[in-house]
């Protein structure tokens, strides 16, 4: 019988615009339950970026915690990221929504001249030397780009995101919904999800075939 594997999943709030998106944040909690292992999810305890009120897609003048607001998607049992130590999980996973690109990472704003919150680099960073699967939905394979030179990912089939994470040294292979992209050498697992213009069914069978992958790679 395989031993269920720890996953450690990092969000960037809560919501597609501002945060984490949160389809692929609830079926990538699903998914690990399903395939029978364990998550303990984390998110930095920084000032969102802006706050999106999503009906009328418009900036507020609201201000927001990006761990305060991932505890909704959570239920409340969350962890600061300054906390995530790579001794005590097997696999770390990354849902997306653009908060990924404005509060893990600058990529929103600097394409592939971007920067990665220090300690979401120290948690990819440890997990990797470490030889321990990671896994990325949708935008979030950006950072995998900028921390893993060489990495190879998929953003789905968007133009922009493409040359931006070539740029920066990253291997890219177009995909449709529902597909992954494994690289087998860095152990990394990536889905475009809602980088194709993509349905809930899609990011369902991204997020389930994202884990199985990484499950297979942590044997």
């Amino acid at each position: 019988m395989k031993k269920k594997k720890k996953f450690a999943v990092i969000l960037a709030g809560c919501g597609n615009r501002d945060g984490a998106e949160i389809h692929e944040a609830v079926m990538t909690l699903y998914a690990v339950a399903k395939a029978g292992s364990t998550y303990t999810v984390f998110a930095p305890d920084v000032k969102q970026y802006h706050v999106i009120n999503h009906f009328t897609g418009q900036p507020t003048d609201e201000t927001r915690n990006v761990l305060v607001e991932s505890a909704r998607i959570a239920r409340g049992k969350i962890r600061p990221l300054s906390e995530f130590n790579p001794l005590e999980f097997d696999i770390l996973m990354f849902a997306g929504g653009f908060g990924v690109a404005k509060n893990l990472c600058t990529y929103a704003f600097e394409g592939a001249d971007a920067t990665v919150n220090p300690e979401v680099e120290r948690a990819v960073t440890s997990m990797n030397k470490a030889g321990k699967p990671i896994g990325a939905l949708c935008i979030s394979p950006v950072i995998l780009a900028k921390i893993l030179k060489g990495v190879h990912i998929t953003m789905g089939q968007d133009a922009a995101a493409i040359k931006n994470v070539e740029a920066m040294g990253a291997v890219h292979t177009p995909t449709t919904g529902g597909e992954i992209v494994v690289d087998r050498k860095n152990k990394v697992v990536t889905s475009p999800c809602y980088m194709l213009d993509a349905s809930i069914v899609d990011i369902a069978e991204g997020a389930m075939n994202t884990v199985e992958a990484l499950i297979a790679l942590a044997q």
